[in-house]
């Protein structure tokens, strides 16, 4: 019997509001290696396992034992869409347990000079997006756009990349990842 480790830690990192960052830092295991179990890629040593486990907190045995119950609600009001963001940048997900999906779909709100930080982002899998209102930069390896309403992006999403928002209005992007990795 096979256990989806990637999948049930992402449910439970989710469950508890912690960002794959925030993890990182609470327990000093690099946000890539966590990225990469999540999305199945890399299998955790159980010492490993043990430390990021620590960091939610949960413990081995209660980790093996969740059995998170699969979503099948299939339609999601406005005010149900989960904020899995913090500070000057929202992301709203539709869903709120993402466990043995394949796909992550986000509605992001950025305030203007709203930043996804110095460190691109870096992690398994696709994303793309479309922008809605305002004007986001999206850096992509070497590459910089200023992308506006209507425009779009898709890239592999072991590409460093980043994102913010220029101009005076707030920038708001419907975006999918897959696997669910951010």
């Amino acid at each position: 019997m096979s256990v989806d480790i990637g999948s049930r830690l992402r449910h439970l990192r989710i469950a508890h509001n912690l960002s794959q960052r925030e993890l990182a830092k609470r327990t000093g295991v690099p946000n890539s290696t966590i990225s990469l179990i999540e999305s199945n890629s890399s299998n955790p040593s159980v010492g490993a396992l043990k430390r990021i486990l620590d960091g939610i907190p949960i413990g081995l045995a209660e980790f093996f034992a969740f059995e998170p119950v699969s979503p099948r609600k299939a339609f999601y009001a406005a005010e149900e869409l989960v904020e899995i963001g913090k500070g000057a940048i929202s992301y709203r997900q539709v869903g709120e347990n993402l466990f043995g999906r394949s796909l992550q779909i986000l509605k992001e709100c950025y305030q203007p000079g709203a930043d996804t930080g110095k460190v691109p982002l870096v992690h398994e899998g696709e994303e793309g997006g479309i922008v809605l209102t305002g004007r986001l930069e999206v850096m992509v390896d070497d590459e910089r756009k200023i992308l506006g309403p209507g425009d779009a992006y898709y890239f592999e999403s072991r590409r460093p990349h980043r994102f913010r928002c220029v101009g005076p209005v707030p920038c708001e992007v419907i975006s999918a990842c897959t696997p669910p990795t951010f």
